[in-house]
C-alpha cells in the first residue's frame, strides 16, 4: 500500500477507536452525570453504579488504545495535542480517576454523609470529563494558533472560548441522554419509570444545544463542511444522525428501551463521523495559518511502522471485539445487587 493510503487507513482506525470509546465510556459518563438526580434512595444509587460496574474499566481501554495508536501512527500530532492541552488532559485524568475512586470507595462505609460525598464525586468526575471532551472537540473544530513547528503556546484560558464551551455543554447533554437510555435499559421499577421523564428533558436540552452548535459551526467554520460533498459517507452520517434523534422519542413513548439505546449509539457514531470528516486531512487545524496545520501526512510515522501496526491491528482487533462481546453478553439483563456489588 502507498504511504497516503496507510495514512488514511490509520485516520479511519483512530476514528473507529474514538467511536468505540464515545459509545462505551460515553454511557458510563452519562450514568454518572444523572446519578444524583435520577437515583433517590441508597439502593437506587447502588443500582446506578452497578449498571456500569462490570464494564466501566474495560470501556476506558478504548481511550488508552486511541492515545497509544495516535502516538505510534501520528507522533507529531500526539506531541502537538498533548503539549497544547497538557493542563486540560491533567484535569481530565484527575476527573476519570476521581470517578473510579468514587465508585470503589462509596460502599466502604454505611455513613450517609460518606456515601453522599462519593455520590457527588461520581457526578463531578463524570460531568467534568464529559465537558472537557466536548471543549477539546470544539477547539479541534475551530482550530488552534500554532507556530510553524506545530507548537501551541497559549493557555487554558485561550481554550475556553465560547464555541468550545457550547460544544462541551452539548457533549454533556448528549452523554447524559446516552447514559440515561442505558440506565433505563438496565433497571426496573421506580428508577426505570422516573428516568423516562428525566430523559425527555435531557433530550430537549441536547436538541437545543445541537441546533445552536450546528448553526454556529456552519456560520463560523465554513471549512467544516468542505469534505461533505466529496465523501458519500457524509450523507450516511447525516441521515443516521437524523434518524437516530427522531427514533429516540418514539422509542421512549412506546417503551422500547433497547431500540432507544441503539438509536443513541447511532447518534454518537454519526457525530464522531461528521467530526472526522470536518477535520480531514487535518489532525490539528491551525487557525492562524492553514499551512501550519498538522495533517495525517505531515504527522505520520514511516510507511514501515504504519504497515507493521496495521498487521498487528488486523490480528488483535478480532480478539478485542470478541472479548468485549463476551463481557457484555455475560452481564446482560437487568442489574441486580449482590454482596460484591458497589
Amino acid at each position: 500500500m502507498s504511504f497516503e493510503t496507510l495514512c488514511v487507513i490509520w485516520f479511519v482506525i483512530e476514528g473507529v477507536l474514538l467511536v468505540g470509546y464515545a459509545i462505551l465510556d460515553g454511557f458510563d459518563l452519562g450514568v454518572g452525570i444523572l446519578h444524583p438526580f435520577a437515583a433517590r434512595t441508597d439502593q437506587e444509587r447502588r443500582l446506578s453504579m452497578n449498571s456500569i460496574g462490570p464494564v466501566w474499566d474495560g470501556n476506558e481501554v478504548w481511550l488508552v488504545t486511541f492515545g497509544g495508536a495516535l502516538f505510534a501512527a501520528f507522533p507529531e500530532a500526539y506531541a502537538t495535542v498533548f503539549s497544547g492541552f497538557y493542563t486540560a488532559f491533567m484535569l481530565l485524568l484527575f476527573a476519570l480517576i476521581f470517578r473510579a475512586v468514587s465508585m470503589e470507595f462509596r460502599s466502604k462505609f454505611e455513613s450517609p454523609k460518606w456515601r453522599r460525598f462519593w455520590d457527588w464525586g461520581f457526578f463531578g468526575g463524570s460531568g467534568v470529563a464529559a465537558l472537557l471532551f466536548g471543549v477539546a472537540t470544539g477547539n479541534a473544530m475551530i482550530g488552534m494558533e500554532l507556530d510553524k513547528w506545530g507548537n501551541f503556546h497559549g493557555t487554558v484560558l485561550d481554550q475556553l472560548r465560547p464555541y468550545p464551551i457550547v460544544v462541551g455543554l452539548m457533549t454533556v447533554a448528549l452523554l447524559a441522554l446516552h447514559g440515561g437510555l442505558y440506565l433505563r435499559l438496565k433497571t426496573e421499577g421506580e428508577l426505570h419509570e422516573r428516568l423516562k421523564g428525566i430523559l425527555w428533558r435531557v433530550m430537549w436540552a441536547f436538541l437545543a444545544l445541537f441546533v445552536i452548535t450546528t448553526a454556529w459551526t456552519l456560520i463560523a467554520i465554513p471549512r467544516a463542511t468542505a469534505n461533505f460533498a466529496d465523501f458519500p459517507i457524509a450523507g450516511i452520517a447525516v441521515l443516521g444522525m437524523a434518524l437516530g434523534v427522531a427514533n429516540i422519542p418514539r422509542c421512549l413513548k412506546h417503551e422500547k428501551p433497547g431500540q432507544a439505546f441503539f438509536s443513541s449509539c447511532i447518534v454518537v457514531t454519526s457525530l464522531v463521523a461528521m467530526f472526522g470528516l470536518a477535520l480531514f486531512p487535518n489532525l490539528v487545524t491551525a487557525s492562524n495559518d492553514p499551512a501550519y496545520s498538522v495533517t495525517i501526512y505531515s504527522a505520520a510515522s514511516s510507511p514501515k511502522t504504519l504497515t507493521i501496526m496495521f498487521i498487528i491491528a488486523c490480528i488483535g482487533m478480532p480478539f478485542v471485539l470478541t472479548y468485549s462481546g463476551l463481557i457484555y453478553w455475560t452481564f446482560r439483563g437487568k442489574v441486580k445487587l449482590t454482596d460484591n456489588s458497589y
